[in-house]
């Protein structure tokens, strides 16, 4: 972990002890003192990252109740040997996936993410892996998220205009495109590649 790295993993517990504080503290004082842990938090951020503290705030300092990691789902769906992939407004590469919604669950949330980023019509088969995404993938984020990978078979549709891709494509893993990285490594994807070969017999990786 270099010294930048550092600083981020400070700032993320002083984050999420201030907001276990100020769920389950009652002392007014002990309040007020778990404010400021959580503002400080916020400044370390704003002057490791350039990031002005105000815009830190609104994206690190506005949860409530107990801090838990957030869900990313991210679908892996084969055709003659070949993974799909989705490119990204920027260019890049990338699993169909997304942040789970609070009111499907995470196989519903993969179908959904697969249809509005690609236009296809899959079903969710099975979990490849559960990853926490701060030991796999960079920049550190400061919050928590489980990435999960999930197995899909390909229904029907076709490539749909919309906000967040311009395309899919089919890739072989030994000729992988410009990925988005943050989201999926050249390691994620081959992952995804041996879950597909192994079949039933593929245990589920978690880390």
């Amino acid at each position: 972990m270099d010294r930048n790295e550092q600083w981020l993993q400070w700032a993320i517990e002083l984050q999420s002890l201030a907001q276990a504080g100020l769920t389950y503290g009652k002392d007014v004082y002990d309040r007020e003192r778990y404010e400021r842990i959580r503002v400080i938090s916020a400044e370390i951020l704003s002057h490791m990252s350039g990031i002005p503290t105000e815009t830190v705030k609104d994206l690190f300092c506005n949860e409530t109740g107990y801090q838990t990691p957030k869900l990313d789902t991210r679908a892996a769906i084969f055709r003659d040997g070949q993974i799909l992939l989705v490119r990204e407004n920027n260019g890049k590469w990338s699993l169909p996936g997304g942040w789970c919604d609070v009111n499907i669950s995470v196989g519903e949330n993969t179908v959904k993410e697969v249809k509005e980023e690609s236009g296809l019509d899959v079903t969710a088969d099975s979990i490849i892996a559960v990853q926490d995404r701060a030991k796999h993938n960079l920049p550190v984020y400061a919050y928590g998220i489980c990435k999960i990978f999930v197995l899909c078979s390909l229904v029907g549709g076709s490539f749909q205009e919309n906000l967040e891709t311009t395309g899919f494509d089919y890739f072989t893993e030994d000729n992988l495109p410009d990925l988005a990285t943050e989201k999926n490594t050249t390691e994620q994807i081959k992952m995804c590649f041996d879950a597909h070969r192994a079949g039933d017999t593929w245990k589920t990786y978690f880390d």
